[in-house]
């Protein structure tokens, strides 16, 4: 097929880290922003024309190509628990009815580690699905840096690329590379021959950020080789909180028709990841410890990451652990973002800015999978603004992308000042503290509810971070978890755990 501008492409987003163990609910709706609903049509490419996302990137790819783009559907939901199979349906038939309709290239912007009610591989059964109605169509796909790959997803598209970087800064560029990928074969100048392995590793998302090691070097080494001629290399940590048979770290390699080159490359990483799994493992310290540790430093802003409640992993956003530490030990000048509990804005909006209140805030979440019910913190104090939630990205990551935290409230309580949400929404833009009137470089202490997507906006504010072992269904701590699904034996969750030698996987 040439690569001329009366190709027809579907170019669409389905994206969804499923957190198994989470008690957030996955409905159509959060697929959406801005109380618009999840956009389609033209509406879907407006939305993500020009900003810093994998759909972004193909968009501008197929735009330089000249082709005709059709949108089906563009739905990105922060991360929860297991999508509801209505909300998983509608996306998936709304994309396969724009495949169905003639077209002649597919480009999708996925994550790779969706589950859903009536599927535990959400990408692979719906690249499936998309093969079963154009079995020879060209299908390009991003995926994040989290993904679990499966045989599904590698067997039913031409080509994939992840992201290299956490925070994902480079979501762009990977959906930039594999549109770029996709246009060189439609040109029949290439024909790639993709693979893919992994190891029984269920590495900590806390160990996967690309300045740290053991992920760095890693996603270095995939550098390298893309830069001495392999299409793509891609290193995928993996989600360990969706327990389903995949889980765990994996590689992809992509070779110009050649797949010994592609096998020696995916082996040469998946080995080095391999010989440093243990450093893929976290260890906290007691909460009230770090807490003192942090009261006697001097220096500021000091990040205090209230990691194991992190909505973008699928926490609730509203346990008050770390919080509660906080004020107890006495800690002057922070700012916390965020406690997500509606029904405390809706008291705070009720009783107006600069008015006193007392109510109980968050813990209105009980967590059965970690035996845990909702603690809410009975605080009061001093309303100091109230907000629709909305600011526009400004940071790489999502760049141009509109940011809906749903009506929102700062409770000041002592010089504790709390930004209250309605919506799920991992700080990772320091406009989530300016748009309500907070400067985060002014204060001494950020209480983050992040792992490490926050080094994406605070990176340069921090003068240090500090993870704080709390409360929620994100915790580093395995023993809090009981895994049914996932492969076993399985690093660190078995000992004497050797590293498997197959490299295509079925449970």
């Amino acid at each position: 097929m040439g690569n001329n501008g009366n190709a027809r492409v579907v170019v669409a987003m389905m994206e969804h880290e499923t957190n198994t163990f989470s008690p957030v609910p996955t409905p159509l709706e959060r697929f959406g922003r801005g109380g618009f609903g999840v956009p389609e049509g033209t509406a879907a490419y407006e939305r993500f024309k020009g900003t810093g996302t994998g759909i972004g990137g193909l968009l501008d790819v197929a735009d330089g190509a000249g082709w005709d783009i059709v949108t089906p559907i563009a739905g990105n939901a922060a991360p929860s628990g297991k999508v509801q199979a209505e909300a998983y349906n509608y996306m998936s038939d709304q994309i396969c009815a724009a495949v169905e309709a003639g077209c002649d290239a597919v480009m999708l912007d996925l994550h790779g580690a969706m589950v859903a009610e009536t599927t535990t591989d959400g990408e692979g059964t719906l690249l499936a699905r998309i093969r079963s109605i154009a079995p020879d169509i060209p299908i390009a796909i991003s995926l994040d840096l989290h993904a679990n790959m499966t045989d599904a997803i590698v067997d039913n598209c031409t080509v994939l690329v992840g992201y290299k970087t956490y925070p994902h800064l480079d979501m762009y560029e990977a959906g930039e590379h594999a549109g770029q990928l996709l246009v060189r074969v439609m040109a029949g100048e290439i024909d790639p021959v993709m693979v893919w392995g992994s190891r029984p590793i269920l590495a900590q998302t806390l160990r996967m950020g690309h300045e740290d090691e053991p992920m760095g070097p890693l996603l270095e080494m995939a550098r390298l080789q893309e830069s001495r001629g392999m299409l793509a290399s891609s290193v995928f940590g993996g989600f360990p909180l969706a327990d389903i048979w995949h889980a765990g770290l994996s590689v992809v390699t992509i070779a110009d028709n050649d797949e010994a080159k592609a096998e020696e490359a995916r082996d040469v990483l998946l080995d080095a990841a391999w010989a440093e799994r243990a450093e893929f493992m976290f260890e906290s310290e007691p909460l009230a410890e770090t807490i003192a540790k942090a009261k006697a430093m001097e220096d500021g802003p000091i990040i205090l990451l209230d990691h194991a409640d992190n909505a973008a992993s699928g926490g609730t956003q509203d346990t008050v652990a770390v919080l509660a530490e906080v004020i107890e030990q006495g800690l002057e000048d922070v700012a916390v973002f965020a406690i997500c509990d509606p029904v405390a804005v809706q008291q705070m909006t009720d009783a107006g800015v600069g008015n006193k209140i007392t109510l109980d805030l968050g813990g209105k979440t009980d967590m059965p999978a970690i035996g845990r019910v909702g603690e809410p913190l009975l605080v009061t104090g001093r309303i100091r603004a109230l907000t629709d939630g909305q600011f526009v990205v400004t940071v790489p990551m999502g760049r141009g992308t509109q940011m809906d935290m749903g009506p929102t409230a700062v409770l000041e309580v002592g010089s504790v000042r709390i930004v209250v949400i309605s919506r799920n929404v991992e700080p990772w833009d320091p406009g989530c503290f300016r748009s309500v009137g907070i400067e985060p470089t002014q204060m001494r202490y950020l209480i983050l509810k992040s792992r490490i997507h926050y080094r994406a906006g605070f990176h340069d504010i921090s003068t240090r971070d500090i993870p704080c072992n709390g409360v929620g269904v994100t915790s580093s701590d395995n023993s809090l978890f009981t895994f049914e699904n996932v492969r076993r034996p399985i690093y660190p969750l078995d000992e004497n755990v050797t590293a498997t030698p197959e490299y295509r996987h079925e449970p």
